[in-house]
């Protein structure tokens, strides 16, 4: 695959080697199955910088019911009076899972500093405790990666003007958005301290360069398949049972006189 990051790269080209990925993926699927495998990917990033496309590509060939993906609202009055990460924790993977948090509890380290939705203390203590959290959910067998996608501010505002201009990629631009592209360089700072903090040998960070979205994801996909070591299951090949007898059920008379949708297309 071409590395000259200065150009992006072609969608056929992109289309090829994700397939490649995408199988490998679903070789990565058996084997978290088979072996009761627990993983957690936390993806986090600014505002626009690829984490629904790059859990799209992820997730476009695998099960659901493997491959679970949570986008958390944000908490309720209930949920506001448990520990921090009650909510987060509540989702986290049983036996031959793999839960992707599209945005996580680093929320905390990210939009609620900047926004003021948490006090400076509350802040602190997040960095203080986040690692040892961390390594207690390592030391209790769940594989945890985490991502930061990293676009840049140019980038990041074409991509804001897109969706402002298209109306199927409008419901992506919110309030909070517009609020983010205000305050880049408090996002800036508070990716900072979170990096600084939360970087550990137990669970570290890896950044993935998203202003080429296509290279981002592949990239970012590559990385999570290296970091896990699965094997190729072999299974047996399934093969079709013959049908019952047609003669004992008349499936398409029984149809006749039936509301079918009108064949436009």
């Amino acid at each position: 695959m071409s590395k000259d990051v200065g150009e992006k790269l072609k969608r056929k080209q992109y289309e090829k080697e994700l397939e490649k990925l995408q199988v490998e993926l679903c070789h990565l699927q058996d084997w978290v199955k088979a072996t009761g495998e627990r993983i957690v990917i936390v993806l986090e990033g600014r505002d626009a910088a690829g984490k629904g496309g790059l859990i799209k590509a992820m997730t476009a060939r695998v099960s659901p019911r493997v491959f679970r993906v949570f986008a958390l609202p944000a908490p309720t009055d209930r949920q506001k009076t448990e520990m921090y990460m009650q909510r987060y924790i509540e989702h986290f993977p049983a036996a031959g899972e793999i839960v992707i948090f599209d945005r996580s509890w680093y929320n905390r380290a990210g939009v609620e500093y900047v926004m003021g939705f948490c006090t400076p203390e509350q802040h602190q203590r997040f960095l203080e405790l986040c690692p040892v959290v961390e390594r207690f959910v390592v030391d209790g067998g769940i594989r945890l990666l985490k991502i930061w996608l990293e676009v840049g501010q140019k980038e990041q505002e074409r991509r804001f003007m897109a969706r402002i201009e298209d109306p199927i990629r409008q419901w992506k631009l919110s309030p909070m958005d517009t609020e983010s592209f205000k305050r880049w360089y408090e996002y800036s700072k508070a990716r900072d301290m979170m990096l600084e903090r939360t970087d550990t040998e137990e669970s570290p960070w890896y950044i993935v360069r998203t202003d080429d979205k296509r290279r981002g994801r592949l990239n970012a996909i590559s990385h999570i398949l290296a970091q896990i070591p699965y094997k190729r299951i072999d299974k047996a090949k399934v093969k079709l049972p013959p049908r019952s007898d047609k003669r004992q059920y008349d499936d398409h008379a029984t149809m006749k006189g039936r509301r079918f949708v009108n064949e436009l297309y």
